[in-house]
């Protein structure tokens, strides 16, 4: 597939580039220190994905998504930034990102999510394949089913949002593994992450502290939510299916200094609530 690197920093495009390219199969086809370049080359450069830094002189990630998503909608964007402000990252959601990679760049990062959008990408081409080959009777199935796919993943990142946890280190990795689950209709438990991500025992390790270490957060923001507004339907929802209620009570009650420990976190129930959730 084609890339296409912005950021202001060179050395980060060149870092950028050189993991990109370990992949044979991948190819970057144009390099940019200059967001308003970059916009006039994008024009006429044939690219599947694009890399772009968040903040930059003259022309900011989320204003130059948001102007190539005007003409050219089937390009997809990875944002790159060390900036972990909520709203910039809801924005940029918002303007049509996939995902985030934060500075400093991580190797395992990169590689795991420019597969993820990689793989976004063959499953589009693959609906698109079936409705040339079937006629106009497919249509409405394969968009209903493109649709619903792109949905789901808007209400993921929706309701990380609601936790408070879209700029944690792990979110990208949440997303992630979200993904997965949508894409092979399958629960967390039965994810092969040596196949899917093709991490080695160590790396797995590393991910999941860093998604435990967000879900925990995201527990603790909504026990601080429940104590605020205990009769809101929403936030009494994500507490029983993504955490389950007892643990959120221990949550509450920690805050609060009547307990010595809080609540547990299990990624299994975590992940296939937030995706149950998303699917509703």
């Amino acid at each position: 597939m084609n890339f296409y690197i912005i950021d202001d920093d060179l050395s980060v495009t060149m870092i950028l580039r050189r993991i990109v390219e370990e992949d044979m199969s991948n190819r970057v086809v144009g390099t940019s220190v200059s967001p308003k370049d970059a916009l006039n080359e994008l024009m006429l450069l044939d690219v599947d994905i694009v890399l772009v830094d968040l903040l930059m002189p003259e022309l900011n990630g989320i204003a130059l998504v948001e102007a190539l998503g005007k003409t050219k909608p089937e390009l997809k964007f990875i944002m790159i930034s060390q900036v972990r402000d909520s709203e910039l990252r809801e924005d940029a959601y918002k303007a049509g990102i996939e995902f985030f990679i934060d500075k400093p760049i991580n190797i395992i990062e990169v590689r795991t999510i420019v597969d993820r959008v990689k793989q976004s990408i063959l499953m589009e081409q693959k609906l698109k394949k079936i409705q040339n080959l079937l006629g106009s009777s497919s249509e409405s199935f394969t968009d209903l089913h493109s649709n619903h796919f792109n949905e789901t993943k808007k209400k993921v990142r929706s309701i990380l949002g609601f936790l408070g946890i879209t700029s944690e280190a792990g979110s990208a990795d949440i997303l992630n593994i979200c993904q997965v689950m949508i894409e092979q209709n399958i629960s967390f438990n039965s994810i092969n992450f040596d196949q899917h991500f093709a991490l080695d025992p160590h790396e797995k390790k590393i991910i999941f502290q860093r998604v435990r270490r967000a879900i925990k957060k995201g527990m603790v923001n909504l026990a601080n939510l429940c104590q605020d507004d205990f009769e809101n339907e929403l936030t009494m929802e994500y507490a029983n299916t993504l955490y389950g209620y007892k643990d959120i009570h221990k949550e509450i009650l920690f805050l609060q200094g009547k307990s010595s420990t809080g609540g547990k976190v299990s990624l299994k129930q975590f992940f296939d609530g937030l995706v149950m959730q998303a699917n509703n």
